[in-house]
C-alpha cells in the first residue's frame, strides 16, 4: 500500500465558517455533531472550458456526510451527480475548495495514492456492472483483493496474514471472495462468467466486488438504474442490509425517489449546490 504523505492525511480544516449539514429541510452547524464526519466538503466548485467559455458545474458547495448515514443525492441529468461521486472518491479533481473523505484531503493526493486510497477506503457501484468478462463471478469478486495484497479486518472470513506464497495468497483471497458471494445469495454461481448471468445478478456480484476490501464508504451511481422496478428494489434491499450489518456509510445517486426517500437523507442537485430534496416546490 502506498503511504501518503503528511500534507495528505491532516484533521478536518478549523478554520473559517463551519460546514452547514443539510437534513431534514434545515441546517445544523458541523460543530454541533459528536463524531466526526467521513465527508467534509467546503466551497466546492468544479470548472470545465467549452467553446463558450468556462463552466462552472458547482457553485461554492458544502456538504457534510456522518459516519453510518446512507444519502440519496437525486438531481436532473447534467446536473453534476456522477461529477461529484467522482471528486468525493478521488476519482477527478475539484477546481477549487477542500474535499476530505476518511480524513484524508483526497485533492492532495498523487495518483498512486490515490488509488491506494480508494482500494482501502471506498467501495463502488455503477450503473453498469464493469464485470471482467473473461473471468469468473469469484474471480472478479477477488480481484481488489489480490490488488491489495491483503484482506482488511473485519471483511467476511478474513485472515489478516501474509501469504506464504503468490499461489497460497490467490487461494486466500478467493476463499474471501466466496464468503461475499454467500452474502449477496450468489454462492452457487461462482464459476459462472458474468454473460452467463442476469442483470440482477451482475449487479449483486458487483456489489459483492465493491465490498470485498471492507471498505469504510460505499460511492454507487444509478446502481438500480439498468433494472427493472422488481429487480432494482431487491438490489436496493440488499444495498440496505449491508450498509447496516457492515456499518457503512453510503451515497447513493439514483433518479428513483421511492429509492431516495428510503435513505437516511435525500439531497437535490441543482444549478450547483445541494439542498434537502423536501425543499424544491
Amino acid at each position: 500500500m502506498q503511504p501518503t504523505s503528511p500534507s495528505a492525511v491532516a484533521a478536518f480544516p478549523t478554520t473559517g465558517e463551519p460546514v452547514l449539514r443539510v437534513e431534514n429541510g434545515s441546517s445544523r452547524q458541523a460543530s454541533d455533531s459528536k463524531q466526526d464526519p467521513i465527508i467534509q466538503v467546503e466551497g466546492l466548485r468544479k470548472t470545465y472550458q467549452t467553446a463558450r467559455g468556462s463552466l462552472d458545474l458547482f457553485d461554492n458547495l458544502n456538504l457534510r456526510i456522518d459516519p453510518g448515514e446512507m444519502v440519496a443525492i437525486v438531481g436532473q441529468s447534467g446536473a453534476g451527480k456522477s461529477t461529484l461521486l467522482h471528486i468525493l472518491g478521488a476519482l477527478d479533481a475539484p477546481s477549487a475548495g477542500t474535499v476530505y473523505c476518511a480524513s484524508t484531503n483526497v485533492a492532495s493526493l498523487s495518483p498512486r495514492q490515490a488509488a491506494a486510497f480508494r482500494n482501502r477506503e471506498i467501495g463502488y457501484v455503477w450503473q453498469f456492472h464493469y464485470l471482467l468478462p473473461e473471468f469468473t463471478a469469484l474471480e472478479n469478486v477477488a480481484m481488489p483483493l489480490l490488488a491489495r495484497g491483503k484482506v482488511k479486518a473485519g471483511a467476511p472470513g478474513d485472515a489478516q496474514r501474509a501469504p506464504s506464497s503468490s499461489l497460497g495468497w490467490k487461494r486466500e483471497a478467493l476463499a474471501v471472495a466466496a464468503n461475499w458471494l454467500r452474502e449477496v445469495g450468489l454462492e452457487e454461481r461462482g464459476a459462472h462468467r458474468p454473460g452467463e448471468l442476469s442483470g440482477g445478478e451482475q449487479q449483486r456480484v458487483a456489489l459483492a466486488r465493491a465490498l470485498v476490501n471492507n471498505p469504510r464508504l460505499l460511492l454507487a451511481d444509478e446502481p438500480t438504474g439498468d433494472l427493472d422496478e422488481t429487480t432494482a428494489g431487491m438490489v436496493f434491499d440488499l444495498i440496505e442490509r449491508l450498509h447496516m450489518s457492515h456499518g457503512l456509510t453510503s451515497i447513493l445517486v439514483t433518479h428513483n425517489l421511492d429509492l431516495a426517500a428510503r435513505c437516511t437523507r435525500a439531497l437535490r442537485l441543482e444549478s450547483g449546490r445541494l439542498a434537502p430534496l423536501e425543499a424544491r416546490q
